[in-house]
Protein backbone atom coordinates (compact mmCIF):
# COMPACT_ATOMS: atom_id res chain seq x y z
CA UNK A 1 0.00 0.00 0.00
CA UNK A 2 1.50 3.33 -1.04
CA UNK A 3 0.72 6.43 1.01
CA UNK A 4 1.53 9.92 -0.18
CA UNK A 5 1.14 13.13 1.84
CA UNK A 6 0.68 16.56 0.34
CA UNK A 7 0.76 19.71 2.45
CA UNK A 8 -1.98 22.26 2.05
CA UNK A 9 -1.46 25.90 2.90
CA UNK A 10 -4.27 28.39 2.98
CA UNK A 11 -3.45 32.04 2.44
CA UNK A 12 -5.80 34.82 3.41
CA UNK A 13 -5.10 38.48 2.99
CA UNK A 14 -6.70 41.81 3.51
CA UNK A 15 -5.83 44.64 1.19
CA UNK A 16 -4.99 48.21 2.05
CA UNK A 17 -6.52 51.29 0.56
CA UNK A 18 -4.61 54.30 -0.57
CA UNK A 19 -6.01 57.56 -1.71
CA UNK A 20 -4.62 59.87 -4.30
CA UNK A 21 -5.62 63.47 -4.64
CA UNK A 22 -8.35 63.89 -7.23
CA UNK A 23 -6.92 64.76 -10.62
CA UNK A 24 -8.06 65.03 -14.14
CA UNK A 25 -6.32 63.64 -17.16
CA UNK A 26 -5.08 67.13 -18.05
CA UNK A 27 -3.47 67.84 -14.68
CA UNK A 28 -1.88 64.45 -13.91
CA UNK A 29 1.85 64.59 -14.34
CA UNK A 30 3.35 61.33 -13.12
CA UNK A 31 6.87 62.75 -12.70
CA UNK A 32 5.54 65.62 -10.61
CA UNK A 33 3.37 63.29 -8.56
CA UNK A 34 6.32 61.06 -7.76
CA UNK A 35 8.64 63.90 -6.85
CA UNK A 36 6.07 65.72 -4.78
CA UNK A 37 5.55 62.59 -2.72
CA UNK A 38 1.79 62.58 -2.99
CA UNK A 39 1.79 58.89 -3.79
CA UNK A 40 3.69 58.06 -0.66
CA UNK A 41 2.07 60.55 1.70
CA UNK A 42 -1.14 58.55 1.88
CA UNK A 43 0.38 55.15 2.54
CA UNK A 44 0.15 54.04 6.15
CA UNK A 45 3.42 53.68 8.02
CA UNK A 46 2.67 50.00 8.59
CA UNK A 47 0.93 48.28 5.75
CA UNK A 48 -2.38 46.84 6.78
CA UNK A 49 -1.89 44.02 4.30
CA UNK A 50 -1.28 40.86 6.19
CA UNK A 51 -0.81 37.32 5.06
CA UNK A 52 -1.59 34.59 7.47
CA UNK A 53 -0.70 31.03 6.84
CA UNK A 54 -2.82 28.45 8.45
CA UNK A 55 -1.51 24.93 8.75
CA UNK A 56 -3.95 22.43 7.37
CA UNK A 57 -3.74 18.75 8.13
CA UNK A 58 -1.80 16.73 5.57
CA UNK A 59 -3.99 15.25 2.90
CA UNK A 60 -3.39 11.54 2.64
CA UNK A 61 -4.10 9.44 -0.41
CA UNK A 62 -3.79 5.73 0.07
CA UNK A 63 -3.29 3.71 -3.11
CA UNK A 64 -5.04 0.37 -3.20
CA UNK A 65 -3.12 -2.81 -2.52
CA UNK A 66 -2.04 -4.87 -5.51
CA UNK A 67 -4.64 -7.33 -6.80
CA UNK A 68 -3.09 -10.81 -7.25
CA UNK A 69 -5.60 -11.86 -9.94
CA UNK A 70 -4.90 -8.71 -11.94
CA UNK A 71 -1.16 -9.22 -11.50
CA UNK A 72 -1.35 -12.78 -12.84
CA UNK A 73 -3.54 -11.79 -15.80
CA UNK A 74 -1.41 -8.76 -16.68
CA UNK A 75 1.85 -10.72 -16.35
CA UNK A 76 0.58 -13.28 -18.87
CA UNK A 77 -0.53 -10.53 -21.26
CA UNK A 78 2.79 -8.69 -20.82
CA UNK A 79 4.84 -11.80 -21.63
CA UNK A 80 2.83 -12.56 -24.78
CA UNK A 81 3.06 -9.02 -26.11
CA UNK A 82 6.72 -8.57 -25.17
CA UNK A 83 7.51 -11.82 -26.98
CA UNK A 84 5.78 -10.50 -30.13
CA UNK A 85 7.78 -7.29 -29.89
CA UNK A 86 11.13 -8.97 -29.28
CA UNK A 87 10.59 -11.55 -32.04
CA UNK A 88 10.88 -8.68 -34.52
CA UNK A 89 14.47 -8.34 -33.27
CA UNK A 90 15.20 -12.08 -33.33
CA UNK A 91 18.75 -11.55 -34.61
CA UNK A 92 19.57 -9.46 -31.51
CA UNK A 93 18.47 -12.13 -29.03
CA UNK A 94 19.30 -15.32 -30.89
CA UNK A 95 18.80 -18.41 -28.73
CA UNK A 96 18.57 -16.33 -25.55
CA UNK A 97 15.10 -14.90 -26.26
CA UNK A 98 13.39 -17.21 -23.76
CA UNK A 99 15.91 -16.37 -21.03
CA UNK A 100 15.38 -12.65 -21.65
CA UNK A 101 11.59 -13.11 -21.53
CA UNK A 102 11.83 -15.16 -18.33
CA UNK A 103 13.94 -12.53 -16.59
CA UNK A 104 11.73 -9.62 -17.64
CA UNK A 105 8.52 -11.47 -16.83
CA UNK A 106 9.75 -12.51 -13.39
CA UNK A 107 10.68 -8.96 -12.40
CA UNK A 108 7.50 -7.48 -13.88
CA UNK A 109 5.34 -10.04 -12.08
CA UNK A 110 7.10 -9.33 -8.79
CA UNK A 111 6.41 -5.62 -9.22
CA UNK A 112 2.73 -6.19 -10.04
CA UNK A 113 2.23 -8.54 -7.10
CA UNK A 114 4.04 -6.39 -4.54
CA UNK A 115 3.88 -2.73 -5.52
CA UNK A 116 1.51 -1.80 -8.32
CA UNK A 117 -1.69 -0.37 -6.88
CA UNK A 118 -3.20 1.31 -9.90
CA UNK A 119 -2.62 4.51 -11.85
CA UNK A 120 0.01 6.69 -10.23
CA UNK A 121 2.05 3.76 -8.89
CA UNK A 122 3.94 2.73 -12.02
CA UNK A 123 7.62 3.00 -11.14
CA UNK A 124 10.73 2.97 -13.30
CA UNK A 125 12.61 0.86 -10.78
CA UNK A 126 11.46 -2.60 -11.99
CA UNK A 127 12.53 -1.75 -15.53
CA UNK A 128 15.89 -0.50 -14.32
CA UNK A 129 16.22 -3.76 -12.40
CA UNK A 130 15.44 -5.65 -15.62
CA UNK A 131 18.21 -3.86 -17.43
CA UNK A 132 20.70 -4.52 -14.62
CA UNK A 133 19.79 -8.19 -14.26
CA UNK A 134 19.87 -8.84 -18.00
CA UNK A 135 23.33 -7.26 -18.17
CA UNK A 136 24.54 -9.22 -15.13
CA UNK A 137 23.38 -12.45 -16.79
CA UNK A 138 25.18 -11.26 -19.94
CA UNK A 139 22.04 -11.69 -22.01
CA UNK A 140 21.88 -9.88 -25.36
CA UNK A 141 19.53 -6.97 -26.05
CA UNK A 142 19.22 -5.84 -22.42
CA UNK A 143 18.58 -2.21 -23.38
CA UNK A 144 16.04 -3.14 -26.03
CA UNK A 145 14.11 -5.52 -23.76
CA UNK A 146 14.00 -3.12 -20.79
CA UNK A 147 12.91 -0.21 -22.99
CA UNK A 148 10.23 -2.30 -24.71
CA UNK A 149 8.97 -3.44 -21.29
CA UNK A 150 8.75 0.09 -19.97
CA UNK A 151 6.97 1.37 -23.07
CA UNK A 152 4.47 -1.48 -22.91
CA UNK A 153 3.74 -0.77 -19.25
CA UNK A 154 3.31 2.96 -19.89
CA UNK A 155 0.89 2.29 -22.75
CA UNK A 156 -1.22 -0.49 -21.25
CA UNK A 157 -0.85 -1.06 -17.51
CA UNK A 158 -2.90 1.85 -16.10
CA UNK A 159 -5.56 1.45 -18.78
CA UNK A 160 -5.86 -2.30 -18.10
CA UNK A 161 -6.11 -1.59 -14.36
CA UNK A 162 -9.00 0.80 -14.90
CA UNK A 163 -10.79 -1.66 -17.18
CA UNK A 164 -10.24 -4.48 -14.67
CA UNK A 165 -11.66 -2.43 -11.79
CA UNK A 166 -14.59 -1.10 -13.78
CA UNK A 167 -15.78 -4.67 -14.29
CA UNK A 168 -15.44 -5.57 -10.61
CA UNK A 169 -18.62 -5.30 -8.49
Amino acid sequence: MAVFHTPSVSLSSSGFLTSLPPTTAKTLNFATTLTSGSLFRHLPSKPSCSFRTRAMPLQTYVYPDPIPEFAAYETKKYREELKKKLLTERETFGDDLDAVLDTCTELFSEFLHNEYGGPGTLLVEPFTNMLIELKQKKLPGANLAARASLLWAQNYLDRDWQIWNSKSP
